[in-house]
């Protein structure tokens, strides 16, 4: 018995030697890049206009044609989130990368609040970029909410560099936001819970932990992301724990529930603009988001060469709240481009 079983191992030994290596064995396989040493993680060097600083991103897989680069949302948050990918985007062969914006995450935060503006944004995307080596035969943009609008101005000013953008969970204008959050979704909540967040904010208090706790409790599991906040994903909470609040508050404001204040955004409009961008563009938009998923549509009809992807179990996550619908769509995108 001992000979016949070292023989029929011998033999499988052998078989496996002759057998061609398979693409999967090439995805994961960074022998050839500047991060072998790293696996897959750089940082990179960002010129602003107070100096240099780095910013972290990771690559995973290797696909010469299919490259995103993932632009996560806040302002302020990290790329952790995205890391629902990790269990669709390897096994569809798509070379993607994590990035933290400066002054999120595991990227440098210089804590200067001139440096939270939508251009600059654009301009670090863009070094980026370059830095990875990504160009209009590969390079796709996924951004997420705020990373949504980053993507759409990255599009306007540097479509060249572009094959295709994707605008996640994202509406073309911030007022169009806040009118939607005040006139359909606050009405949802009960007449007592809106009637204390609007006393709140009548008030401009903004940051009092009750008035975030009434959101966060409310307003958040129906509309952010639809389950019991107690069995949210580990990367989620990861990520909102780690929330640059002084950069998400300068240009965000203080919750989700639409923009108030003075943030940056609050009269941000690319409505007018979405014509201009050529390459193919997929809009995503989800039913119980907290922005309006038919303004999520129109995007993708404005645009030259747009898609349209629904979530119909979905909210601004739908990531995690709807994720087969969501990856399918993406991953089924990416394919045909």
């Amino acid at each position: 018995m001992k000979s016949i079983s070292f023989i029929i191992l011998c033999a499988c030994i052998t078989l496996s030697c002759q057998l061609p290596k398979d693409n999967s064995s090439k995805y994961f396989d960074y022998s050839n890049t500047d991060t072998k040493l790293t696996g897959g993680a750089k940082l990179i060097p960002i010129k602003t206009p107070l100096g240099e600083f780095k910013v972290w991103t990771k690559r995973v897989g290797n696909n010469p044609s299919i490259k995103v680069l993932l632009l996560h949302g806040g302002p302020g948050a990290t790329s952790e989130y995205f890391e629902s990918a990790d269990s669709y985007f390897p096994g569809a062969g798509i070379e993607y990368y994590y990035y933290d914006q400066l002054g999120s995450g595991r990227s440098d935060n210089p804590a200067n609040d001139t440096l939270w503006e939508v251009n600059r944004f654009v301009d670090e995307v863009e070094q980026v970029r370059k830095a990875l080596g990504l160009d209009s035969s590969n390079f796709i943009l996924l951004g997420h909410s705020w990373g949504g609008i980053l993507a759409m101005e990255y599009a306007l000013k540097y479509q060249q560099h572009l094959k295709a953008i994707i605008i996640s969970n994202m509406v073309a204008s911030i007022p169009e936001y806040v009118k939607y959050a005040n006139e359909v979704l606050g009405p949802q909540l009960s007449p007592d819970i809106l009637k204390k967040i609007r006393a709140f904010e009548a008030k401009e208090d903004y940051t009092n932990p009750e008035y975030l706790g009434l959101i966060q409790q409310y307003y958040y599991p129906e509309h952010v992301l639809r389950m019991d906040p107690k069995n949210w994903p580990e990367p989620v909470n990861r990520s909102f724990a780690k929330l640059n609040y002084p950069l998400y508050l300068k240009m965000q404001g203080p919750s989700e529930f639409g923009v108030v204040g003075n943030a940056i955004l609050k009269n941000w409009d690319r409505t007018q603009d979405l014509g201009q961008i050529k390459v193919p563009t997929l809009a995503i938009g989800a039913k119980h988001d907290t922005m309006d998923p038919e303004a999520m549509k129109k995007i993708s009809e404005s645009v030259q060469n747009g898609q349209f992807l629904y979530c119909p179990n979905g909210s601004h996550m739908s990531m995690y709240d709807d994720q087969e619908t969501y990856y399918a769509g993406i991953i089924n995108f990416l394919k045909k481009l």
